[in-house]
């Protein structure tokens, strides 16, 4: 994890909806409250396969975690928003970053982005072979 300082400039980005929002339970956490690292990762594959599925109008599989860097802790109660972009259609594979933001402390609420990654999906087909992105008109 870098640096432990909430960013106090963060905030949502604007003029865009999340993949996925999500509310992490204690389940989802260690000992200390935090979340487990392999639950974001899970989450942000599901929030980056999902503009993936849509340019690929179908099935898609993760074939690479490009990057993958935790910024924050995440805690029990955040609400966390993961924004997914489609930043490359190759003929085959699509390339997604995710930014993931944490909402907390209602109260007096709070943004910070606490991780970000970049995810490479392959299209396939019903025998899950890679097939050719359709291209869109």
């Amino acid at each position: 994890m870098s640096d432990s300082t909430p960013d106090a400039s963060a905030h949502l980005p604007t003029g865009r909806e999340p993949a996925l929002r999500v509310v992490p339970m204690p389940a989802d956490a260690n000992h200390t409250g935090d979340i487990f690292g392999g639950w974001i990762m899970a989450q942000v594959d599901i929030a980056g396969s999902i503009p993936a599925v849509r340019l690929a109008r179908g099935r898609v599989a993760t074939v690479a975690v490009n990057s993958f860097q935790f910024k924050q802790p995440v805690f029990v109660g955040d609400l966390v928003s993961f924004y997914a972009e489609a930043v490359r259609v190759g003929r085959t594979s699509i390339t997604v970053n995710v930014e993931v933001y944490a909402q907390r402390k209602p109260e007096r609420e709070e943004v910070v982005k606490v991780t970000e990654a970049t995810l490479t999906y392959v299209a396939v087909d019903e025998n899950r072979r890679p097939r050719v992105v359709p291209v869109r008109q």
